[in-house]
């Protein structure tokens, strides 16, 4: 179903404990000492081989470019600063359990008397891992079992499948990732998945069935995606007190769309940021490639953040989205958007506001959202330089209003209504950081502006999720 907090329908990412490694069997990069730098940066040094020990089934070709810049350098701390940045390249395929690097004077009959030899020590996955896992999505908790083949061809390929049970959604999908040799970040991956969600608010079930395939590159500061999916959704009642409206949409729909996706982010941290930025731009193309879902969508989300005195954080946040049908025949009610609970405006219901039937919420055509937030320590500092600085106190002040629009009345017309009957709330509480993987919130919340037909969560609300307003 299309919200705000949009669910990725690919399969999730392999997180969590391996079953054939360990997490902690993977080395993280360690920086190299550097003694008496000034004496080694002043020698000349040729780096004349580069050796590649405990290849299997990797071919030596995909490892030329991530080693390349190691012949580069020209003296014993470039060589040692190269060589530990090859070596982090070279973990981030995926591919290598342990990575260690060996620098030794160059030997035999051609060796240079300032000739180098660097040796990195490989140790590869096995063929075969598996995984299990806990994800905390936008409200809602999932357990992940994954089955991951690495370096299937000997190229970083991976091939996963996962089957995922939730509180509201269960799934499985079966992908293929490949990245272009020596450029990780550019990679297609095709998926095929079965998703099933349940969404208690519009008493709506929905089943989808699809497949994609995604180009993913980087482009100047900027990282761009482009997608093609072709999904069969099935969508029907969840009980038989659904109102006519949701009983309308129930049907089958075939959706084939292209889309389009650019990220800027410069935030040192997605799940709590202390400072930078985040620039987010989605538009989606629904029927000029078959289906008979027809529509424009474009969303985006921009968010700013900047530390203040006293440890303390100020964070600024906007979401809009709007959705344009093509032709006289109305939008689904799973590709429009949704407002509302604790990951959006706080105070109301989850995704319980805007356009109604008989109880059931039946989503937006166009959307905004904002919210400044100040985060600071929790008062007097208990657990100071440990376990206590995964908390953090927070005051925060959310907008926004959700609506369908007539597109032939014209802009001002369309901004004038976005404008009209603004929900709103404020309150305060406490934010708890899970690591780099999700956090979780318990405010009270004052919601203001309610409209007839929003519910509202006035008093305590608990939240946890990945993307927060």
């Amino acid at each position: 179903m299309g919200t705000v907090h949009a669910r990725s329908l690919d399969p999730l990412p392999m997180q969590g404990p391996e079953l054939g490694i360990q997490a902690d069997d993977i080395e993280a990069p360690e920086v190299e000492q550097e003694p008496k730098q000034e004496v080694l940066e002043n020698k000349n040094v040729v780096v004349q081989r580069v050796h590649i020990d405990g290849l299997g089934r990797t071919k030596e070709d995909l490892l030329t470019y991530e080693i390349a810049e190691v012949f580069r350098a020209n003296n014993l701390i470039d060589v040692m600063r190269k060589s530990h940045e090859a070596r982090q390249k070279l973990l981030r395929l995926g591919i290598f359990r342990k990575v260690e690097v060996n620098i030794d004077t160059s030997r035999g009959e051609d060796a240079l008397p300032n000739g180098l030899d660097v040796t990195f020590e490989v140790t590869e996955l096995r063929r075969m891992t598996g995984s299990y896992n806990t994800m905390v999505g936008n409200n809602e908790g999932s357990m992940v079992l994954g089955l991951r083949l690495p370096n299937v061809f000997g190229r970083a390929e991976k091939l996963t499948f996962q089957f995922s049970y939730g509180t509201k959604e269960t799934s499985y999908g079966l992908s293929f990732f490949k990245p272009q040799p020596g450029h990780f970040e550019r990679n297609v991956s095709f998926n095929m998945y079965k998703v099933t969600g349940q969404f208690p608010w519009s008493s709506l079930r929905e089943t989808d069935r699809g497949v994609s395939a995604e180009l993913s590159f980087p482009m100047w500061k900027t990282n761009q995606t482009l997608k093609w999916e072709g999904v069969w959704r099935e969508l029907g009642c969840l009980g038989q007190n659904a109102s006519f409206a949701i009983r309308n949409e129930s049907g089958h729909s075939l959706k084939s769309s292209l889309s389009h996706a650019m990220v800027v982010d410069t935030r040192n941290s997605s799940i709590l940021p202390r400072k930078g930025g985040l620039l987010k731009i989605h538009q989606e193309l629904a029927g000029y490639t078959g289906g008979d879902a027809r529509f424009l969508k474009e969303d985006f989300e921009i968010q700013l953040n900047k530390t203040l005195y006293w440890d303390s954080v100020l964070s600024a946040s906007l979401w809009g989205g709007l959705l344009l049908p093509f032709g006289d025949a109305p939008t689904c009610i799973a590709d429009r958007f949704y407002l509302g609970g604790p990951t959006s405006i706080r105070g109301f219901s989850m995704y319980s506001m805007g356009p109604q039937s008989d109880g059931d919420y039946l989503g937006g055509e166009a959307y905004w959202a904002g919210g400044l937030h100040l985060y600071t320590p929790l008062p007097f500092r208990p657990g100071r330089g440990g376990f206590g600085d995964l908390f953090r106190t927070h005051f925060f002040l959310n907008a926004g209003n959700l609506c369908n629009l007539h597109y032939g009345e014209g802009p001002q017309a369309h901004l004038k209504k976005l404008a009209e009957c603004i929900r709103w709330s404020y309150g305060l509480g406490i934010v708890l950081r899970l690591g780099n993987i999700a956090r979780l919130e318990l405010n009270y919340c004052i919601p203001m502006g309610v409209q007839s037909g929003d519910r509202i969560c006035d008093g305590i609300q608990f939240g946890a999720g990945i993307r927060f307003l």
